[in-house]
């Protein structure tokens, strides 16, 4: 019989990035302007939203303003956002997820 304990641990690169944001009508603007776009797949619970993606997510604040009639910045989008995974760049206009550390090279100092 097989334990738990037994088993060996795998490690593996994947190509996948993405956050959860909360359900709340940011949060539900964010998700509209990202279902359909090739590579993400979004998901909604009763308390939040998953958005993941392939290789990299661009959540462009411009857009998300635009869309939610009101000004919307990086610092909006972190606070509406519980939780992500993947490499995270904060640009002046937009949030920037890659699943690949070495996309964000060149962001760095």
């Amino acid at each position: 019989m097989s334990t738990f304990a037994d088993r060996k641990l795998e490690w593996n690169i994947t190509d996948k990035c993405g956050v959860t944001m909360n359900r709340s009508v940011e949060g539900e603007i964010v998700a509209d302007l990202m279902r359909g776009r090739p590579g993400v797949v979004v998901t909604e619970y009763p308390a939040m939203i998953r958005i993941d993606g392939t290789d990299k997510l661009v959540f462009d604040t411009n857009e998300i303003s635009e869309a939610l009639g009101k000004e919307y910045d990086p610092y909006t989008f972190q606070i509406e956002m519980s939780t992500h995974y993947g490499r995270m760049v904060v640009l002046d206009d937009a949030v920037v997820l890659y699943a690949d550390f070495d996309a964000t090279k060149e962001y760095i100092d």
